[in-house]
């Protein structure tokens, strides 16, 4: 039997993990941390549940898919709630816009910030469907391992003008400023400056619309041990609390790996989720091809990272639905700051999460979960001391739920903590404190991003955000079924479902795997 490690439990390396287990191959999941998950981990305080996120998901049949490859249906380990409206976006003088794909909802939205735009609305859709076609069912989930793909694929990005800024697009669509924002700020969800981001990436309106908006019973890392169950099932190991410290090698093939406990393992081809540049610079070190490839990503453009405070509070919340974006008094000043300038403003944009609203289990009785998350620059970029300023951050952002939402929300606050960019580094090895890899520019896409099989390593492939198609959950998910493709031509493995063992798990070295 052919034998496989995927370094990283993240919602990338668990779905190549159940691909090429599901194949026949046999695949141990390598974690650092305590619990998988890698952006998706949670914390348990005081009886609230905290989801580090992703926290929206779109697109279930690309997980649903993971299960039927052996036959199971996903719906026996985890259920996914509807969320309506997908988003309710707030600006400071009180005008809210619900999104969502109901048509004739929708509708009425548009009308109330101009009538004008219901027409240039639905070019716009037709725009996002084409795109989705082309970027996302035809490319999302393909290898782009030569510039000869990229040029195939050239063709059908020019007939959309993928050079072109989601933000340029939208406003060649409709004419009002909030309508612009509303329909330009989602690829900010996979670290994209909607003023620099490819119009490509408009293909989410299409997959929002056809797929919906969703979120895990249990929160999102109820999915995350959802997919490890699975995993177990099919025969899976994953091992827990023991990062890989080096993928070792032997010419230029792939040995095996050592982790920093000093257990290694021999495997026939190797899988990072962790962050590229961590995965060449780190645990390649010392080879010819780590640093090489470690110097060209120095020189790449990496998406901004993300000031996270969550708090628990006393009450119930029904009027705040699940998502909300409350933008601050600019748009593309606020963005030029963040991607350009690296300078932490003292206006901001946030995403609230309230789970609670969808599942009150997240809290104790009579009780929310929320949290608040304002993109801000990486480290490269503002080399900030987190430490001192985020604790006044954090206030900050209190206040401006405060003002906004919650007016009495001091006196109801149970638990509050952050997360910063320091973090992102600290514990995910992200480059710059990055919090979602590479920005996806058009000259970082496709194949001008990290390759999903090593060029200069046959038996080195990777996953996740870095690799095509990028960031966010159907990203990831999709870059696992391009690369376990790879692997499973390259290993000369025939996909088939498998009988169904008893789950092989090796103990976890730090905590409970289901903490």
């Amino acid at each position: 039997m052919r034998s496989a490690a995927v370094i990283g439990a993240g919602f990338g390396g668990l779905a190549l993990a159940i691909r090429l287990q599901s194949a026949g191959v046999a695949t141990t999941l390598i974690e650092a941390r305590d619990k998988p998950g890698g952006r998706a981990y949670v914390w348990k305080k005081q009886g609230f549940t905290f989801d580090a996120g992703p926290t929206v998901i779109t697109d279930p049949a690309c997980l649903r898919e993971l299960w039927a490859l052996s036959g199971r249906d996903m719906a026996e380990d985890v259920t996914l709630l509807p969320v309506m409206p997908f988003y309710r976006l707030n600006w400071p003088d009180g005008t809210n816009f619900d999104y969502s794909n109901d048509e004739a909802a929708l509708r009425q939205e548009i009308e109330k910030l101009d009538p004008a735009d219901v027409e240039g609305y639905a070019r716009f859709a037709a725009y996002a469907a084409g795109v989705y076609r082309e970027g996302y069912e035809k490319l999302g989930h393909v290898a782009f391992l030569d510039f000869a793909s990229m040029l195939r694929a050239a063709p059908q990005l020019a007939r959309y003008q993928a050079w072109r800024s989601v933000h340029s697009i939208v406003s060649s669509f409709v004419r009002n400023d909030k309508l612009r924002q509303a329909l330009s700020f989602h690829t900010l969800l996979v670290g994209g400056n909607p003023m620099t981001t490819s119009a490509i990436y408009a293909l989410i309106h299409k997959l929002e619309k056809d797929g919906g908006v969703w979120f895990a019973k249990g929160g999102t890392h109820a999915l995350v041990r959802a997919m490890v169950s699975h995993f177990q099932r099919l025969g899976g190991v994953v091992r827990l609390g023991d990062g890989v410290a080096e993928i070792e090698t032997l010419g230029d093939r792939v040995t095996g790996v050592r982790t920093e406990s000093g257990w290694r393992g021999s495997f026939d081809a190797v899988a990072s989720n962790a962050d590229v540049m961590h995965s060449y610079r780190d645990l390649l070190k010392g080879t010819a091809r780590g640093e090489r490839a470690a110097a060209a990503l120095e020189r790449k453009r990496w998406s901004p990272s993300l000031f996270v405070v969550h708090f628990g509070i006393k009450g119930n919340w029904p009027g705040i639905p699940h998502h909300m974006i409350l933008f601050g008094p600019r748009y593309e000043g606020l963005l030029t700051d963040i991607y350009d300038h690296g300078v932490l403003s003292a206006d901001f944009s946030l995403y609230l999460h309230h789970p609670t609203v969808s599942d009150p289990s997240l809290a104790p009785e009579g009780c929310s979960t929320f949290y608040a998350l304002a993109p801000v620059p990486h480290m490269g970029k503002s080399p900030i001391d987190w430490d001192a300023i985020g604790p006044i951050l954090e206030e900050r952002i209190l206040d401006e739920v405060e003002r906004r939402l919650i007016p009495d929300i001091r006196e109801r606050i149970v638990t509050s903590f952050h997360y910063a960019p320091a973090d992102f580094g600290r514990d995910l090895n992200a480059h710059l404190g990055s919090a979602f890899s590479l920005e996806p520019l058009l000259t970082q896409s496709a194949w001008f991003r990290v390759h999903n099989r090593d060029d200069k390593i046959p038996n080195l492939y990777f996953v996740g955000a870095g690799t095509h198609p990028g960031a966010g959950i159907p990203g990831v998910v999709g870059s696992a079924k391009a690369t376990a493709r790879l692997m499973l031509d390259d290993l000369k493995v025939e996909a088939r479902p498998l009988p169904i063992p008893e789950p092989s798990v090796e103990p976890p070295r730090q905590g409970d795997l289901f903490a």
